[in-house]
C-alpha cells in the first residue's frame, strides 16, 4: 500500500507539486468526427483560451458545472481536471495493481503449500536453542 501511494504520488501529470490550478467551466461540445457530445472543460490564462476533453468512465459532468483544472506552466495546453477519480486515481492502475496483489498472493500460497520432503524434514527437526536472558 505504501509502494501504490507513492507510485501515485510522483507520477501524476501534470505533476502536483510543479502544476498550477486554475478554474474551468463544462461546456458540452458535439465532436465532429464520432458526432456524439462530448464534455470539455474549458478554462483561460491571460489572454489565452484552452479547451480539454474531460470524459472518463464512471464520472458525469454537468453543463456550466465548475471545476479546477492543474497543469504544468510550460504545457497549459496539457491540462487534467483536478479530481480525486481521474486524476489520483486511475482506473488502469487500479484493476493492474489488483490484479498485481492477486497473483503474487497465488504464487506465494503455491510456493508455501507444496514444500519439499527436504524442507518438510527440517523443519520437523528443528529444536530451538536455548538462549540465555542476557547476550
Amino acid at each position: 500500500m505504501i509502494i501504490f501511494g507513492s507510485y501515485i504520488l510522483w507520477t501524476r501529470q501534470p505533476d502536483y507539486f510543479d502544476g498550477e490550478m486554475y478554474p474551468a467551466t463544462i461546456k458540452m461540445v458535439k465532436d465532429s468526427v464520432a458526432k456524439t457530445i462530448k464534455p470539455k472543460a474549458f478554462y483561460s490564462i491571460g489572454v489565452q483560451q484552452y479547451a480539454i476533453d474531460v470524459a472518463y468512465p464512471l464520472v458525469s459532468y454537468q453543463p456550466n458545472e465548475k471545476v479546477t483544472v492543474i497543469f504544468e506552466t510550460e504545457h497549459p495546453s496539457k491540462a487534467a481536471v483536478y479530481r480525486f477519480w481521474g486524476y489520483w486515481l486511475h482506473w488502469e492502475e487500479l484493476l493492474g495493481s489488483i490484479v498485481a496483489a492477486f497473483l503474487l498472493f497465488q504464487v506465494a500460497v503455491s510456493i508455501t503449500n507444496n514444500p519439499t520432503a527436504e524442507a518438510l524434514k527440517e523443519q520437523l527437526d528443528y529444536t530451538p536453542e536455548k538462549k540465555t536472558k542476557y547476550d
